[in-house]
């Protein structure tokens, strides 16, 4: 799996394109042959023809925590935060912080909408408005991100790499990481015990 990363702005497609992941959560199948998203489950945040981007949902940093890294990065706070985990939200640029958060919290100049109510801002502002009194009703930051490449993506698809689901908010937001993969397979009516240990070209 390559770690493409998005070489330009990432943007959604038009919400009403039929053709666009944007929004959906990807499911790793069993055997997916990569470590790294061993029973991932991911929500793509830009999808178009020549690139996609997401972020894995389900894999906390080892040892680091929410208000640990807002002490890291001096943002004080204004709150007493619980010790919610980061997520490692991929393999490409692991120095960068995304924020998934309800529409409550926009700006205009970098929020990216991604679905109904679920959006993404990667500046220090989100980050000054979850340490505040008014912080955003969801949210969870993840360092890192997956990427693909033209094609690649509906490639993999394609062969039986990734399962394609609706995001909700407790497969978004839930702090349940360990059983979050399952719960998105019973999503689809799927028993993860049913399913061959290594995907298939369909």
């Amino acid at each position: 799996m390559r770690e493409t990363g998005p070489s330009r702005t990432i943007r959604p497609m038009d919400q009403e394109d039929d053709s666009t992941l944007c929004g959906k959560l990807l499911i790793a199948m069993p055997g997916i042959g990569d470590g790294r998203f061993s029973h991932a489950v991911i929500l793509v945040c830009s999808h178009g023809p020549d690139h996609a981007m997401g972020l894995i949902l389900n894999k906390p940093v080892p040892g680091l925590n929410l208000p640990q890294l807002l002490d890291q990065l001096d943002v004080p706070s204004e709150i007493q935060l619980p010790p919610r985990p980061v997520l490692d939200g991929g393999p490409v640029g692991r120095d960068r912080g995304f924020v998934l958060h309800s529409d409550d919290f926009m700006s205009h100049e970098s929020t990216l909408a991604i679905s109904d109510g679920v959006c993404m801002t990667a500046t220090r502002e989100v980050l000054h408005a979850i340490a505040s009194d008014a912080p955003p009703r969801h949210s969870v930051l993840a360092l890192g991100y997956a990427g693909w490449g033209e094609g690649q993506l509906e490639d993999e698809i394609a062969e039986n790499v990734w399962l394609v689901a609706e995001a909700t908010t407790g497969l978004i937001y839930g702090h349940d990481h360990e059983t979050k993969w399952a719960m998105a397979m019973d999503s689809l009516g799927i028993d993860p015990g049913r399913l061959q240990a290594t995907a298939g070209r369909a």
